[in-house]
């Protein structure tokens, strides 16, 4: 059983403290290792080494930053099978799935290659007789991440690429229930190049969490996890002076229209809804079916998810993997019994699911409910598993309403073939990010990712050019330069003339 510690100034560092939690592996519910929590003296080494880096990293060129960005890109395309793995055997995850987060995490280290670009600031000439104005966008200093463990790498790389390319030190504090994903991106790094202390990595719980929240040498964080974290975590490190970006839980409605492509609906849902075990949060939970097509979408949906292959995450043939934990398996059974109770028609029920070999695994399979109403406690909150409810409504006005009463406002989507229903729906959703015929619309890199409502707190959405401003503080000068003596003070506000 392998001990999980942490990465401090280039260095890896077992741990000093007597705790430890244990990691598992959601296939065989059997645990393969240990990760250390960090002490205080940890903690404290971690900002001291990344506050002393600081001043010289923020001096580094952005060319030179960008060229470490660079071989850092090529080392992690040359251990994505290496990464894709580690996520498995500690998420669960699906080993292709698994591939795909890496891909998208590289796609925002592609992004911050082009920082020498991004960082350029205005330059005016003349705003008033012989004065200039230029500005540019200096880094904060140390900053760090909070992740959550259903993507162990893609988050961070959402996260620190950027943060990093734009002259700030990181401290990435990953989830305990997979770190050791974080870690081997921490080795990356240093092998591209990164001086030491400019990345770290802080293993451990709340005090981690709490300690990094308060330290005035933290100038900002990034967060992803669930509402509750999400609103402790703005509240806490806005309180102590921090920028903060923190993005919350999601209920993910698609709207089928009635004109739609069935097959290409079944599909979309089939992969939105029950995709890495449902634990996404841009996973489709609700499928809002319009008019007449409610019957047939159910039938198929409920054939598609009885065939689904579901298995360890290394079966290359596994469609679906675990859930993460145990105790998140109880949970998600227990929204099923919820679901029952309150009247929704349970149409395939993925509960007592035991696979041979993995009869301890944390598996639940494909659920899919019908006749769910707004309101229910399955509509109502986040489940975070492999749980679809159907809630069927008569119109497209009434499909936008349920999804504009809905607290949360991460992702949405429709299908149609219908161009001003997809228009309408563009303009009337109030939701952050929103797929036409797209069942997950995650922005590439060169856009933002965000949600609204109480699915994300703060001013600024991740990676894309949000996350330059996020990770930068924009800095103006006026400047004249004298060419004979001016006598006489000025008393009046300054004006350009």
């Amino acid at each position: 059983m392998k001990t999980i510690g942490h990465f401090i100034n280039n260095e890896t560092v077992a741990g000093t403290g007597a705790e430890r939690l244990p990691v598992f592996n959601p296939a065989t519910g059997a645990q393969t290792g240990a990760v250390a929590v960090a002490t205080a003296a940890e903690i404290e080494a971690a900002i001291a080494a990344a506050r002393a880096a600081f001043p010289a990293w923020a001096a580094t060129p952005p060319l030179r930053r960008a060229r470490i960005m660079f071989r850092f890109k090529e080392l992690v395309e040359q251990h994505k099978d290496e990464l894709a793995k580690a996520i498995t055997l500690e998420h669960g995850k699906v080993i292709s799935d698994a591939g795909g987060e890496v891909v998208r995490g590289l796609e925002v280290v592609e992004f911050a290659c082009g920082i020498p670009e991004l960082l350029k600031g205005d330059y005016s000439r003349n705003v008033g007789t012989n004065i200039d104005s230029y500005s540019f966008r200096a880094p904060l200093g140390v900053v760090a991440g909070i992740t959550p463990f259903n993507f162990p790498v893609m988050v961070p790389m959402w996260m620190f690429p950027m943060a990093i390319a734009c002259g700030n030190c990181f401290i990435l504090k990953p989830s305990e229930k997979d770190p050791s994903p974080g870690l081997l991106l921490a080795e990356l790094l240093k092998e591209a190049g990164l001086p030491a202390g400019v990345f770290n990595v802080i293993n451990g719980d709340r005090t981690a969490v709490d300690a990094l929240l308060t330290d005035p040498r933290i100038a900002a964080v990034s967060f992803v996890g669930s509402t509750p974290i999400a609103e402790h975590i703005y509240r806490t490190a806005s309180h102590h002076g921090k920028r903060v970006q923190a993005l919350g839980g999601a209920k993910n409605h698609m709207i089928v229209m009635p004109d739609a492509d069935l097959d290409q609906a079944v599909d979309a849902l089939i992969g939105a809804a029950y995709g890495s075990a449902g634990e996404r949060c841009m996973a489709i939970s609700v499928a809002v079916a319009v008019g007449g097509i409610a019957d047939p979408l159910v039938e198929r949906i409920a054939s598609r998810a009885r065939s689904l292959k579901v298995g360890p995450g290394l079966d290359p043939e596994a469609e679906m993997g675990p859930l993460i934990t145990r105790e998140h398996q109880a949970k998600v059974e227990s929204y099923i019994e919820a679901g029952i109770a309150e009247g929704a028609r349970l149409v395939v029920d993925g509960r007592g699911l035991r696979l041979q070999g993995h009869e301890d695994g944390h598996f639940v399979g494909p659920t899919l409910f019908d006749h769910v109403r707004p309101g229910m406690k399955i509509h109502r909150e986040e489940i975070f598993g492999p749980v679809l409810s159907v809630v069927r409504e008569a119109n497209f006005d009434g499909a936008v309403r349920i999804i504009n009463e809905h607290e949360f406002g991460n992702g949405t989507s429709i299908f149609t073939r219908d161009g001003d229903a997809a228009r309408s729906f563009a303009d009337q959703i109030e939701v952050g990010m929103v797929g036409i015929n797209v069942p997950i619309p995650v922005p590439m890199a060169f856009h933002s990712f965000g949600g609204w409502k109480r699915s994300a707190f703060g001013d600024h959405g991740m990676h894309g050019h949000e996350g330059v401003h996020f990770y930068t503080k924009l800095k103006t000068m006026t400047s004249r330069w004298p060419t004979g003596i001016r006598a006489g003070a000025e008393f009046a506000i300054p004006t350009m003339r």
